[in-house]
């Protein structure tokens, strides 16, 4: 999935999406913590799990066609003239060969990946990618170490928020946690683009309890949604 797809099957327009940059503009006004956000359309390419599901569905065509053995030369030696001895092994490679090719092909549709990828890995994947664009956005790196991730995995139908360690200090992780599973659940029920700005406006009061605003509050990090490119 493109980043274009992932923010269309979200529902976000440009109108959404400059609204939700106002939101996080707004939450940043009051506190000196520093709100990213971040929407992925898979946090990995899962080419492993998708390859050994194709391979073992091309191994399970092969053995079903096993107890066919007679009734298929009966039916290709009726079909076909003058074949070589070896010719029922070459269909059964071929039609093997045929289904593994074209399940990897479709394997990764989101719908399939979460059916041949374990949950545990989707999560590990989802939690490492978070790490990686936190580290690589900047996030950890604000002036008083008071910057959040709020991540979004779409394939997944995940969501992190990362804290520096500014704010771990003061704010426990389970109040993040809850604040995830609540945009989690407003992106599952159609709601995206209302439940990315209820949840900047929740991690902004948190941050604007613990991290109130000084005079010198400067804008450190994007205020709007990062659309990354899954794969990379």
């Amino acid at each position: 999935m493109t980043s274009k797809a992932a923010i269309k099957k979200l529902g976000l327009t440009g109108t959404s999406l400059d609204a939700i940059r106002e939101t996080v503009r707004e939450a940043e006004s009051n506190t000196t913590g520093e709100i990213a956000l971040a929407l992925i359309p898979e946090s990995s390419d899962y080419s492993f799990r998708e390859l050994l599901a194709s391979t073992v569905l091309g191994v399970a065509t092969f053995a079903a066609l096993l107890p066919f053995h007679g009734a298929l030369a009966a039916l290709l030696d009726r079909t076909f003239w003058h074949l070589p001895a070896w010719y029922v092994t070459a269909f059964y490679g071929m039609a093997s060969f045929a289904v593994t090719a074209l399940f990897f092909l479709v394997a990764n549709m989101p719908a399939i990946d979460r059916i041949v990828v374990p949950r545990k890995e989707r999560t590990r994947a989802v939690y490492s990618r978070a790490v990686r664009h936190f580290s690589e956005s900047g996030v950890y790196a604000t002036r008083d170490r008071s910057g959040i991730l709020v991540f979004i995995s779409l394939m997944e139908r995940e969501v992190r928020i990362l804290a520096d360690s500014g704010i771990s200090a003061k704010i426990a992780q389970e109040e993040w946690n809850a604040i995830a599973n609540d945009l989690a659940e407003g992106i599952k029920a159609g709601r995206s683009a209302k439940a990315i700005e209820d949840a900047v406006r929740h991690c902004g009061k948190l941050l604007a309890n613990n991290f109130p605003a000084k005079r010198d509050n400067p804008n450190e990090l994007p205020d709007g949604l990062v659309i990354l490119e899954a794969g990379l």
